[in-house]
């Protein structure tokens, strides 16, 4: 018999394998002896920390410290739609934290660091930093360990979150939100879209009466000086304009709305009811809308306005004691729209006109029905350089929520946009200044050399701008006061919404711009801010950042003298002691007050009863023992059986027993009381309860009813059928005897 052995056509698998797995250099023995000394004092400290994200300042620095990496396994990636409520910002960021990490450091067995992290990888972590907060279940965490997130944190860092917890600012401060944050509805909500609408509609009023009163300004200013320059500058602008023409009647529907505004903030409006019809109806407000539009943004002209220019300003003097935001709001009327559920300026628009606002709120049902759209009112007249928009990034730290405590940062750095400003346009590429968003266009060519190409400042470099301006004292005595004040007036609001934990600490970038008078307006937080060095400022001020927190958080827990770096404490609460629970559940008790029904039956009552009488021959003798209200309906009368003895166990309550002279001592009368519940009724049964003497027989009448409870007692009544002489009768024999 012949076998064959067949040729394999394909390479063993020992082959396959071992190329497919790269030669392992091997480990030196002291490499690996001072690596096991290393990771047995960190385990021995609790300096066991796992990173997750693009942080290697974070990773350097704790190395520096004698701390030992725990390599956390990657997370999926998720998908766009499903970001819940956090809104971590990478605005500056160029690729996502997963990609970065993933490609940030090969793996090298034979790294000291590599090798000290898998000889950790059974251990317990004690600190966490991340990028997103769930990453890490902040709950299951012990006491001891530490994380760079709070639980629930969205209502602050959030969209939605700040716009509606701040409208509670006045249980916690004094201070007016609409003095440091911008008019802000959810458009989700029907009630808030309501009053959105109201406010845009406002808004149109206040600011046709800014543009009547600036054109006749610009108008006389025109005419006083230089004329002939102006008009062979402005002529055909002027030719435009006039071309066009709206009715007087514009500006008296805007004065009629706002002395309406002011007559609510003023509460003259409390004896109007909800049925009263408003006074512009929807029509007028379509036809007003329309007619604004074309004076405002198409430039048109409204017939007389010059008659009107002295009620506009004295209505606009009696709008600006009542509205702090009356001076940002400018003329066009802008609102920026932003979709909470996303973070880096995407989605974000702005628009001027309501309709479009509204069709485009209803277009996406799903952000709808989540109330996840924000609309906010534009500030349209910000501070700016060179004709610039920018807005400030500013980092502060949170460790501790009972008592709150906050650290803000030094320093802060300035986003410029690529084009000059303007409200004639709506191009995010003016408006928006979001690093993520302008590193897509090219600086404009009518730009101010003074801009930085990167566009970016630092505040050093601001301050510099200010003094030239004349303004020098004005960083410290307004914008750093400002911007301190908003963030923990932002934080108060949202104390009792986020878990507190101990060992947690967060890093947080707040957004803000200026006014012309330097007063700073709170735009948004943001959760895990961008450490990311994408100029030259940021790669200086972002690692600092960054070793500041560690010192904050971990040299300070040790040392509470510890350099903190660029990080100032600027608030801290008095400590509120919170009572441990004993597992005592609150106890209410009490009894129901019961509704007093009417009598069915009503009945003679004998006034005066006797004090001492004998019924019949029996020989038994009854004594008044104790009155009692009974309000039963009436038994029907049988024939009466025997009473029992009260020694038989008779199924009869035992207070209609004879009892003994010891007995009636130590036992009360029973007084059953009628119902407080409703008017007292007046006496109709008398019940009188017996005592038999001791060693007489029980009264055998037939006239007695046989029910248990003997509500209806008729020992003298006798269901008419003995009459009261032959009573009083058997009575006086009962005494001869």
């Amino acid at each position: 018999m012949h076998v064959h052995m067949l040729q394999p056509t394909v390479a063993p698998v020992e082959g396959r394998f071992r190329r497919s797995v790269p030669s392992l250099p091997a480990i030196k023995p002291d490499r690996l002896k001072t690596a096991k000394t290393l990771v047995e004092k960190a385990v021995k400290l609790r300096r066991v920390f796992s990173v997750q994200g693009p942080y290697p300042v974070i990773r350097a620095a704790l190395w520096a410290r004698g701390w030992v990496e725990r390599r956390l396994p990657h997370p999926a990636q998720r998908a766009p739609h499903c970001q819940g409520d956090e809104e971590e910002d990478g605005d500056d960021g160029d690729v996502s934290a997963e990609r970065v990490d993933e490609g940030e450091k090969d793996e090298n067995l034979d790294d000291m660091y590599d090798l000290m992290s898998r000889l950790v990888r059974n251990e317990t972590t004690h600190f966490y930093w991340t990028t997103r907060r769930d990453d890490i279940d902040c709950r299951s965490l012990k006491h001891d360990q530490m994380t760079n997130h709070y639980a629930n944190a969205g209502t602050f860092t959030t969209k939605v979150g700040l716009c509606v917890n701040l409208r509670n600012l006045q249980w916690f401060d004094t201070a007016d939100p609409d003095t440091f944050f911008p008019r802000c509805y959810k458009l989700g909500a029907e009630d808030e879209k309501h009053a959105f609408i109201e406010d845009f509609r406002r808004t149109a009023c206040s600011s046709l009466l800014q543009h009547v009163v600036e054109t006749s300004r610009w108008r006389r200013d025109e005419a006083e000086g230089e004329k002939q320059k102006a008009k062979n500058s402005v002529s055909d602008e002027l030719e435009k304009m006039e071309c066009r023409f709206v009715g007087p009647g514009i500006i008296d529907v805007a004065l009629h709305v706002c002395q309406e505004f002011l007559s609510v903030l003023e509460h003259g409006d409390i004896d109007v009811t909800d049925e009263t019809h408003p006074s512009v109806g929807e029509q007028q407000w379509a036809e007003f809308l329309q007619d604004y539009y074309m004076v405002v943004h198409e430039g048109a002209s409204i017939r007389g306005r010059s008659v009107f220019v002295e009620r506009c300003q004295a209505m606009l003097i009696r709008l600006q004691e009542m509205c702090p935001q009356l001076d940002t709001d400018g003329l066009n009327n802008i609102w920026i729209i932003k979709p909470g559920a996303k973070s880096r300026g995407r989605g974000i628009m702005c628009m001027d006109r309501l309709e479009e606002i509204l069709a485009l709120v209803d277009s996406d049902r799903v952000l709808t029905k989540e109330s996840k759209w924000v609309v906010q009112k534009y500030l349209e007249r910000p501070l700016l350089v060179h004709d610039t928009k920018f807005d400030l990034r500013q980092w502060f730290l949170v460790t501790d929520w009972n008592p709150l405590t906050v650290w803000f940062y030094g320093e802060c750095y300035l986003r410029f946009s690529t084009q000059p400003y303007s409200t004639k346009t709506l191009d995010s590429s003016v408006h928006l200044c979001n690093n993520s968003i302008q590193k897509h266009f090219q600086p404009s060519c009518d730009r101010h050399p003074g801009v930085p190409e990167d566009n970016m400042w630092s505040c050093s470099q601001f301050k510099a701008f200010l003094q030239q301006q004349g303004h020098s004292a004005d960083w410290e005595s307004v914008v750093v006061p400002g911007m301190q004040q908003a963030v923990v007036r932002a934080l108060q609001t949202a104390q009792d919404l986020v878990e507190p934990r101990k060992a947690s600490f967060e890093l947080y970038g707040a957004d803000f711009m200026l006014g012309k008078d330097l007063r700073p307006w709170l735009l948004e937080i943001n959760a895990s801010p961008t450490m990311a060095c994408s100029t030259s400022v940021t790669a200086r001020l972002c690692p600092a950042v960054q070793l500041d927190t560690l010192r904050v958080v971990l040299d300070r827990r040790t040392d509470p003298s510890a350099y903190t770096g660029g990080f100032q404490l600027i608030y801290k609460q008095a400590a509120v002691e919170v009572p441990q629970y004993v597992g005592v559940n609150l106890l209410v008790e009490g009894a129901p007050i019961r509704r007093l029904r009417p009598p069915l039956h009503r009945q003679t009552v004998i006034s005066n009863p006797p004090l001492s009488i004998h019924l019949g021959a029996n020989g038994v003798t009854l004594v008044p023992r104790s009155l009692s209200f009974s309000l039963s309906p009436p038994h029907s009368t049988s024939d009466c059986k025997s009473q029992p003895n009260p020694g038989h166990g008779s199924h009869i309550s035992r207070s209609f027993f004879p009892q003994t002279a010891f007995e009636a001592q130590r036992r009360t009368s029973t007084r059953v009381v009628p119902s407080l519940r409703g008017p007292l009724p007046t006496l109709e049964v008398l019940s009188l309860r017996p005592n038999i003497v001791a060693g007489t027989t029980a009264c055998r009448n037939p006239n007695m009813t046989s029910h248990p409870s003997i509500h209806r007692h008729q020992l003298f009544l006798c269901s008419g059928r003995q009459s009261m002489g032959k009573y009083k009768r058997e009575c006086a024999g009962e005494h001869k005897l």
